[in-house]
C-alpha cells in the first residue's frame, strides 16, 4: 500500500491570498532543502492527527528532484493508513502540503495594473516537520497517488516481452545470414 507524490514543487508560484488590490504568492526555491533538518519527518492528513508513516521507522522516504520534494510512503502498517490509501487510490485525496520552519526567504513586490503583487520565495528551510495528504492545498501543483505493486509487475512483464521479441528478431536475422552464407534459401520459419 504505497503512495507517492510531491509535497511541494520548486520555483512554481502558488497563490496564498488575493483580492482586487493585493495578491500574495509563494514559491519554494530548488535549493531550499539543502541544509534542512529532516531527521524524523512524519506523514499526516491535513497536518494533524495520527501518524501514517515516518522516516524513523522506514515507512517514509523523502528526496528532492528537479520538480520538487518527492515522498514515498508505505501506508500498510496501520488500519488508518490502509483507509487513507483507499481514499488516495479512489481519488478522494490527491493533493499534498508540508509543515516547515523557514530559515530564509526573499520577498519581491511589483505593481501590475494598479494591483500590488507580493511574491515570497522560500530560499532556506530550517526544519521539515511533516508531509501531509490534504483536502485543500495551498499549492495546487502538488500531488499524491496510490502505487500498486501490479503496476510495477505489468511494466516488468512488458519489458521482458520486448526483450524476448528483440532476441527472437536477432536470432532470425542470424539464421538468415547463416543460410545465405551456406547458399540456402531461408524459409523464415526458424524459432
Amino acid at each position: 500500500m504505497v503512495v507517492e507524490g510531491y509535497a511541494t514543487t520548486f520555483n512554481m508560484p502558488y497563490r496564498l491570498f488575493g483580492d482586487d488590490k493585493v495578491t500574495v504568492n509563494e514559491q519554494v526555491d530548488r535549493d531550499a532543502f539543502k541544509e534542512t533538518d529532516m531527521s524524523d519527518v512524519i506523514m499526516q492528513y491535513d497536518h494533524e492527527g495520527p501518524v501514517f508513516a515516518r522516516i524513523s521507522n522506514g515507512t517514509l522516504e523523502l528526496k528532492t528532484d528537479d520538480h520538487g520534494l518527492k515522498m514515498i510512503a508505505d501506508l500498510g502498517g496501520t488500519e488508518i493508513g490502509r483507509a487513507l490509501y483507499g481514499e488516495i487510490k479512489g481519488g478522494y485525496t490527491n493533493k499534498m502540503s508540508f509543515g516547515f520552519r523557514v530559515a530564509a526567504d526573499d520577498i519581491k513586490e511589483e505593481e501590475v495594473d494598479g494591483k500590488v503583487i507580493y511574491t515570497r520565495t522560500i530560499t532556506k528551510i530550517a526544519k521539515l516537520y511533516d508531509v501531509s495528504a490534504v483536502s485543500l492545498p495551498a499549492n495546487d501543483g502538488t500531488e499524491i497517488s496510490a502505487r500498486s505493486l501490479r503496476d510495477g509487475e505489468i511494466a516488468r512483464l512488458e519489458a521482458e516481452r520486448l526483450v524476448k521479441a528483440e532476441r527472437a528478431k536477432a536470432v532470425r536475422a542470424l539464421i538468415e545470414r547463416i543460410d545465405k552464407s551456406l547458399g540456402r534459401e531461408s524459409n523464415n520459419e526458424h524459432d
